[in-house]
């Protein structure tokens, strides 16, 4: 059935721009600058969440601001702080003002250090901005985000409500290793980003690995998914696979299945954990070249 949403603009400019989406991923995208409302990206580490941003960034030419989170995250990192050692030389300069004066000027603008989100807000023209890994923050960062999700603004006490100049586009990411709260659910739009199939890593592959021809991408998209489906302690994300690619077209190799040394040594781009270096032994390799070939 054909979609009633137009897509066709925004998945060409974002394959241009060297990132293949899925249908669903289109639409979520439309709609988000359509709405002006935050997308947040779901999904395992590795399927391409981040690479979104990015290539929005590039889309629009816009300027890309990164949050990145982590616990114990505050709000002196992600939105502003006082440039404190210019207040003191100010104040110290000042001896003799009136205090209410003084006060007035040191916790002026001037002084004040702009931090991810307050930059996001102040830009003249939109930029995009990436909270990345939210579910890497505090519960009580999540709190503190909402305002600035629901109306674009912020409160800094010493100089009230700062209201945004233009409207980001707001992207956030999770891996999921916490829940997120409803309340930030419901100011966003959703999608899940999953491992791409087999069709769509190829094409991935062939935007960003120009060494590689068709048939060598398709290939190793079909190993990358028959290696996914092995009881694995870190399945290997896209990432991993143009490294792989990069690795195995830089070392003359066209056909995975006349190569299968080389393909079982250069795992080491696909498989980052000890265990899983074992568990794919050379048998493996040659059992799973057998089934994709």
């Amino acid at each position: 059935m054909t979609s009633p949403i137009p897509r066709p603009d925004i998945a060409t400019r974002l394959t241009t721009a060297g990132y293949i989406p899925d249908s669903e991923l289109v639409t979520a995208i439309q709609l988000m600058q359509m709405l002006g409302r935050p997308l947040l990206l779901e999904g395992e580490a590795g399927v391409g969440k981040t690479s979104v941003a990015t290539a929005l960034a590039e889309v629009h030419g816009a300027e890309f601001i990164r949050l990145q989170c982590y616990e114990g995250l505050d709000q002196a990192a992600a939105l502003y702080e006082w440039n404190y050692q210019r207040q003191l030389l100010a104040i110290e300069a000042g001896r003799g003002r009136d205090v209410d004066a003084l006060a007035d000027d040191v916790f002026s603008e001037k002084y004040l250090l702009e931090r991810p989100l307050l930059k996001a807000i102040r830009r003249a023209s939109p930029p995009v901005l990436l909270i990345d890994e939210i579910d890497r923050a505090d519960e009580e960062f999540e709190a503190f985000l909402l305002e600035l999700l629901s109306d674009y603004q912020v409160t800094i006490p010493e100089l009230g409500t700062i209201r945004a100049t233009s409207v980001p586009l707001v992207v956030l990411t999770s891996n999921g290793t916490r829940e997120l709260s409803d309340a930030l659910r419901r100011r966003c739009l959703y999608h899940y980003v999953d491992y791409p199939d087999v069709d769509r890593e190829a094409r991935i592959i062939l935007a960003r690995v120009k060494s590689a021809g068709a048939s060598l991408a398709l290939a190793i998209a079909r190993m990358v998914e028959a290696i996914r489906k092995e009881d694995l302690r870190k399945v290997p994300g896209v990432a991993e696979t143009l490294d792989w690619a990069v690795a195995l077209s830089g070392l003359g190799v066209e056909t995975l299945g006349d190569n299968p040394e080389i393909v079982h040594e250069t795992l080491l781009c696909l498989l980052k954990t000890r265990e899983d270096r074992a568990r794919i032994s050379p048998e493996v390799t040659a059992r799973l070249l057998g089934r994709v070939a």
